[in-house]
């Protein structure tokens, strides 16, 4: 039971004096402190009360050190996930909320489309319904993939639900499922991108929708969509399974455009900006302005094709190579994807087939073999990275690299059995 102050009283007829939160304002940012207040002072708006309860309790929290929300269960007829509840745990002596409009704030997992695309009548939809049913505050979007409508009482989930889901919409994952996966603007408009991400991503969400409306697996599990290795989705780090564009034949040259870019930009800088720069020293400078790559040390980093668009382009021979693990902080700290499939094809009918067929595989062996509340880089790290892959049905490949060998020394006795066993396997499985 939380002491009600007298200060706190009357929290409805005025936004609440608020001078820890004041201090974020001070500084040269942007604040949220600031669109929190722009809300709860929009006083002809359904949700300015909410939003100047929001202010109190924060206020409060920061005061005390102490967060005052809770879970609990809220949710829509046929989903077992996609909002995440939020109730107060400030009360008075009477055990009534303190901040009584904002005593539910409950926030709502929205799935946009692949590429996060909105066409700007579909964006005005979005605000005049949330404004009707919630605070009027969304996040575009975050790293779970969704856009978020934070702040929503428990009698206007259902029906701002349905609204949305009128529009096209649907909820994203909450809870132990399949979450809401990302993908990068990708082939609708960017000139690097390796693969159709919207196709992939569309196709695996469609496929695993119900693993992400009723929560069954162990923990989340996260797909990133990634045109190319720049990684715009940040998927080789935030995803448990992240697909990044890749090629496998040369860079494009246009040696014409090398010329230009080189006399316009200055010899001394092209060095030091792209050839320099190169990790594996694969890009030189002639002496008549045109550059040599060797394209067999190529590491695909994607800086002299970042810094000399017009003068270079990704291959033609395109597709995806498949990492496993990524995630952010949990049990045994951060972790990278590690790679899985170096390169797989993703153009024809029976190449998606594939892709589709190897993401159940994973996600049914993460289903049986991980422990509750286990990430699969954590699963991995603890049943070790052959063990899986014998798991899902792959081979072992020099390519799977975790990071590079300290020791250079290796041991060779046996390599010959190893390499019939090798032989013998591929055979029974023609």
């Amino acid at each position: 039971m939380i002491s009600e102050k007298p200060q706190r009283k009357a929290m409805a007829e005025k936004v609440p004096a608020t001078p820890m939160l004041d201090q974020l304002e001070s500084g040269p940012w942007p604040s949220f402190v600031s669109g929190l207040k722009r809300l709860a002072n929009a006083h002809d708006k359904p949700y300015a009360g909410m939003m100047k309860g929001l202010l109190g309790q924060l206020e409060y929290s920061y005061e005390t050190k102490r967060g005052f929300w809770k879970g609990g269960t809220i949710g829509v007829i046929g989903y077992g996930g996609g909002i995440i509840p939020r109730f107060t745990e400030l009360r008075d002596e009477q055990g009534k909320p303190l901040f009584p409009e904002a005593a539910e704030f409950h926030t709502l997992r929205v799935m946009p489309a692949p590429g996060m695309h909105y066409t700007t009548d579909v964006l005005r939809k979005i605000c005049d319904a949330w404004e009707k049913h919630g605070s009027g505050l969304i996040a575009f979007h975050g790293q779970s993939g969704d856009f978020m409508l934070q702040g929503c009482a428990s009698g206007s989930v259902q029906p701002c639900f349905d609204e949305f889901n009128e529009m096209g919409f649907d909820l994203g994952g909450a809870g132990p499922a399949v979450r809401t996966s990302m993908s990068c603007v990708g082939h609708a408009r960017c000139e690097h991108s390796c693969y159709d991400e919207a196709r992939a991503h569309k196709q695996i969400i469609n496929a695993f929708l119900d693993d992400m409306h009723r929560p069954a697996l162990p923990y989340k599990f996260k797909f990133k969509f990634s045109g190319c290795p720049n990684d715009c989705m940040n998927a080789i780090q935030r995803a448990d399974m992240a697909m990044i564009g890749i090629w496998r034949d040369s860079i494009r040259v246009d040696q014409d455009e090398v010329v230009k870019f080189v006399r316009s930009n200055g010899r001394q800088n092209v060095i030091d900006n792209v050839v320099t720069r190169c990790p594996t020293r694969s890009v030189s400078l002639n002496d008549d302005d045109t550059i040599t790559i060797d394209n067999r040390n190529c590491v695909r980093c994607m800086h002299c094709i970042n810094a000399m668009t017009k003068a270079l382009r990704t291959g033609t021979d395109r597709g995806v190579t498949i990492l496993l693990g990524g995630k952010r902080t949990l049990k045994i700290g951060d972790l990278f994807g590690t790679v899985i499939v170096p390169f797989m094809k993703l153009e024809t009918d029976e190449d998606f087939a594939k892709f589709q067929e190897l993401c159940q595989r994973i996600i049914e062996f993460f289903a049986e073999n991980a422990l509750e509340h286990e990430r699969t880089g954590e699963m991995i790290e603890r049943i070790g990275f052959a063990n899986f892959l014998a798991g899902i049905g792959l081979e072992v490949d020099p390519r799977m690299v975790l990071h590079p060998r300290t020791n250079p020394y290796v041991r060779t006795d046996g390599w010959d059995d190893e390499v019939k066993k090798w032989k013998e396997r591929q055979e029974a499985s023609r």
